[in-house]
């Protein structure tokens, strides 16, 4: 799906690779409060996953750090064919957005990855990384606790 072709509503949901995955697994470390959000944002069909979450799930399950269970695509192309969810490709801006965010923060790629693509799209990123809350809270781009 083309940047031009996502949802544009103000209520887009960013979906951290853990919150996904613990979406579809129906983990209980996805809050009451998250999952009510995320089941009326997927309604009107805003939820978004990220290009680097395939690739941050294919790396987790190589090093054995997760266990889906199944084929990695298979359960990936599961997961984005899920009613309300879109996907959001790597596009130029996003990746250079990536390596150049205005605020102090860890390098890791995946993890830049997402807060460019919510600061690009205006997103909300739902996540239980402390560190990607805290970073949130000083106002350099919208997140939601996934734990609450």
């Amino acid at each position: 799906m083309s940047a031009a072709t996502l949802p544009t509503n103000q209520d887009l949901l960013l979906l951290d690779t853990h919150v996904l995955v613990w979406l579809m697994f129906g983990d209980n470390r996805l809050g009451s409060r998250t999952k009510a959000e995320i089941a009326r944002v997927g309604n009107a069909g805003d939820l978004l996953v990220s290009a680097i979450t395939p690739w941050e799930i294919g790396v987790l399950v190589s090093k054995k750090r997760i266990d889906l269970h199944r084929d990695t695509l298979v359960w990936i192309q599961d997961a984005l064919s899920m009613p309300g969810i879109s996907f959001v490709p790597l596009d130029p801006e996003i990746a250079v957005a990536s390596t150049r965010l205005p605020f102090d923060m860890h390098p890791d790629p995946a993890d830049r990855m997402l807060v460019a693509t919510a600061r690009h799209l205006g997103a909300t990123l739902v996540t239980a990384d402390k560190a990607l809350l805290r970073i949130a809270k000083k106002g350099h781009f919208k997140a939601l606790n996934a734990a609450g």
